[in-house]
């Protein structure tokens, strides 16, 4: 039985993973919510472009989840100090071409290529959760790698930043396998690849 590769990332309604900056505060409330998406993880993969700061800000909640991490301007909530506990233990890999070491976690290995990761799924284990970012998950979903897709859409406009699925090499159907609303009014849109 091969494992699931699944991306969850948290999205504008005008399709953006990542706003202009602007100076205004954070649209994302937790970076953790999307990881509740994704039952039974044991690795995540992620691309470069989130390094230095996730190991930074993970790092941070890991050692001291008491006090205001990087990028925030609050106590972590009990979920992200969860996250960042299974994050701390978890074997991490790290798609890039430029980086030659990642700092935190502990477990991360660097691949030079999405192709590299096609032999995880068929190790054994839970689900791989794709951290992201969205051009790494454009290279799965260009390589077949991605099973699944999660997406919490928040009712918000960015009006530009970073589009979700630049970089999509082709047209491909995607089959809608869930969908729900949250009392927040983002809805949670799941789909096989």
């Amino acid at each position: 039985m091969t494992r699931k590769m699944i991306a969850a990332l948290q999205v504008s309604l005008d399709g953006f993973t990542q706003g202009e900056d602007r100076g205004e505060a954070s649209w994302v409330d937790s970076w953790a919510d999307a990881i509740e998406l994704i039952p039974e993880v044991d690795t995540f993969v992620q691309g470069a472009g989130m390094h230095p700061g996730y190991g930074a800000y993970w790092k941070a909640i890991y050692e001291n989840p008491r006090s205001i991490p990087p990028y925030q301007t609050r106590a972590p909530y009990e979920r992200e100090v969860a996250y960042a506990q299974l994050a701390a233990k978890a074997p991490h890999f790290v798609v890039s071409t430029t980086l030659d070491r990642v700092e935190w976690p502990p477990t991360a290995k660097i691949v030079r290529n999405v192709s590299e990761l096609r032999s995880l799924v068929h190790q054994p284990g839970k689900n791989i959760y794709v951290v992201g970012g969205a051009t790494l998950v454009a290279s799965l979903l260009n390589d077949g790698l991605l099973d699944e897709l999660r997406l919490i859409v928040h009712p918000i406009l960015l009006g530009g930043g970073k589009p979700l699925f630049a970089g999509i090499d082709r047209r491909r159907s995607l089959e809608l396998i869930e969908s729900r609303s949250t009392e927040s009014g983002r809805v949670i849109l799941s789909y096989r690849t």
